[in-house]
């Protein structure tokens, strides 16, 4: 008997290339996950279109509707907690999650960057990049923790910085190759299982 597939929820904040990637890659069985719901922290997004165009369960949960930042965050962490996922995917989820959600599923969320962390953490890796001058950069796939693109790493990808790059190049370079590192590491993360230890993540159980 195949074990069932893991079960994925994808938080989005816009458009959803990273999202349909992953959609794509479970159509195959032997993928081994299942995307079973998709949330935002705002509508009208052609991320929740794809999802509703699957015909995969949306949620919306927006910080102008809490009270507080943290009322926000605990809504968020029960709307994700009725779905049971065994893991979580934030892409191009643009909001930082909090004291509440990581305790309850922070080991089993997952985020990129667009940079080779520790290197230019923030909202311009590919920016920070080219103003440094370095030959390489590329993407990160990592664990959330409270910190800014700072948790354990997943996985990650190099991406040669051309003499001629400008900042929208050089990230739709990073872009094509975070998408393909993303659909990988979490179909490896799905069917073989992972640990963190302190600041190591192993595929494989």
């Amino acid at each position: 008997m195949p074990a069932a597939p893991a079960r994925l929820v994808v938080l989005v904040s816009g458009a959803g290339t990273n999202l349909q990637a992953l959609l794509d890659a479970c159509a195959d069985p032997a993928y081994g996950a299942q995307v079973v719901a998709v949330g935002a922290d705002r509508d009208g997004i052609e991320g929740l279109a794809r999802a509703e165009r699957a015909g995969i369960p949306t949620f919306v949960v927006k910080i102008k509707d809490y009270t507080s930042r943290e009322h926000w965050d605990r809504a968020l962490t029960d709307k994700v907690s009725v779905f049971e996922p065994d893991l979580v995917v934030l892409a191009g989820f643009m909001k930082l999650v909090g004291a509440s959600y990581l305790p309850a599923l922070g080991r089993r969320t997952v985020n990129t960057h667009p940079a080779l962390s520790p290197s230019f953490p923030g909202m311009q890796g590919p920016q920070d990049a080219l103003d440094y001058g370095v030959k390489v950069t590329g993407c990160t796939l990592f664990v959330v923790d409270d910190g800014v693109d700072t948790g354990a790493i997943v996985a990650q990808t190099a991406v040669p910085v051309d003499d001629d790059d400008t900042v929208e190049t050089l990230h739709e370079r990073i872009k094509v190759a975070e998408r393909a590192m993303l659909v990988d590491t979490v179909g490896r993360m799905a069917r073989e299982g992972w640990t963190v230890d302190g600041r190591r993540v192993r595929l494989g159980g």
